[in-house]
């Protein structure tokens, strides 16, 4: 993988590894629906000055279509129920179901026939990561229920197809016009039920929860995420979700002083030699020309992968 691909990869892996403490925190308080509503909101408005800084309206109507199937794949559906299961299972249990996006996200391949290498190399790492993730959160499903874990299951679905519409049906719109445009169509769907669900009382933890949530862990992020697939394709940019579960498991200790048990110790190291491993391939590997990134910067990205 590039340089610049690794940038945006360990850039998301801290970006998208505090949400889950976040959520937590915000849920204490907000409704699943009114958080999503929270979330979107200040990132469109935030995001959509630039859009027209950068006369890009013409390419979101021309996109609106899959701008939206994207917002509501990956945005509008996938953080409801994200927030939701944070009410009855851990963080922990939380960021151990998201780290099945890298294998969904292959078996996904293998199901649209594409033709994207897979090597025995990067299969190794996702089993590797997995095993990480595995000691450092363990399989403990005792604070959780079947229906939570299977809507953790859909999320990871919904994050394994919104990269792919990125990849095949956005490719060449710009990341903050994809962006402004899910997140004002999600808030807009989201704003009846948000409006009649708002809190008598948000104190200054929930707020600054929010805060970051949109600005940093939304707006920004999916800016960044949009940088990532178009660098390294849509496969390898979900193997971030393993490095987030490292993240999220050390603000667990760190913050809410959950204990600092031998998994973690162990789980580390294999969570990040997995990412190594699944986000490399074996070199002079030729790639059909339509599966090249677009805006890689690199003319030999899609035929020369750097390890």
């Amino acid at each position: 993988m590039s340089r610049r691909g690794w940038l945006f990869f360990l850039a998301m892996a801290v970006i998208w590894g505090i949400p889950y403490l976040l959520i937590r925190v915000a849920v204490r308080q907000l409704d699943p629906g009114v958080l999503v509503f929270a979330r979107t909101a200040p990132a469109a408005l935030l995001l959509w000055p630039l859009v027209i800084a950068r006369g890009q309206g013409r390419a979101l109507l021309t996109h609106w279509r899959w701008i939206v199937v994207f917002g509501v794949i990956e945005f509008g559906i996938p953080w409801y129920f994200m927030a939701s299961a944070e009410r009855h299972i851990t963080s922990s249990l939380t960021s151990l179901l998201i780290c099945s996006v890298p294998l969904f996200s292959i078996v996904g391949q293998r199901l649209r026939g594409h033709h994207e290498e897979v090597s025995p190399r990067r299969l190794l790492g996702l089993l590797i990561g997995a095993v990480g993730v595995a000691s450092l959160v363990g399989l403990d499903v005792r604070h959780g229920s079947l229906p939570w874990i299977g809507a953790m299951l859909l999320v990871c679905l919904g994050y394994t197809i919104g990269p792919a519409i990125l990849a095949s049906k956005l490719r060449d719109v710009a990341g903050v016009t994809i962006v402004a445009g899910a997140t004002s169509f999600v808030a807009l769907a989201w704003s009846p039920w948000a409006l009649s669900h708002l809190p008598t009382h948000v104190n200054r933890e929930t707020w600054s929860s929010i805060a970051v949530l949109s600005v940093v862990c939304t707006a920004g992020a999916f800016l960044c995420f949009y940088e990532l697939v178009q660098e390294v394709g849509a496969s390898r940019a979900t193997v971030v979700t393993y490095v987030n579960t490292a993240i999220a498991v050390v603000l667990g200790v760190a913050i809410l002083h959950e204990p600092l048990t031998i998994g973690i110790t162990i789980g580390f190291p294999l969570v990040l030699a997995g990412s190594v491993l699944a986000t490399s391939a074996a070199k002079n590997v030729a790639v059909a020309p339509d599966l090249a990134p677009v805006g890689s910067g690199n003319a030999n990205f899609a035929v020369h992968d750097e390890p």
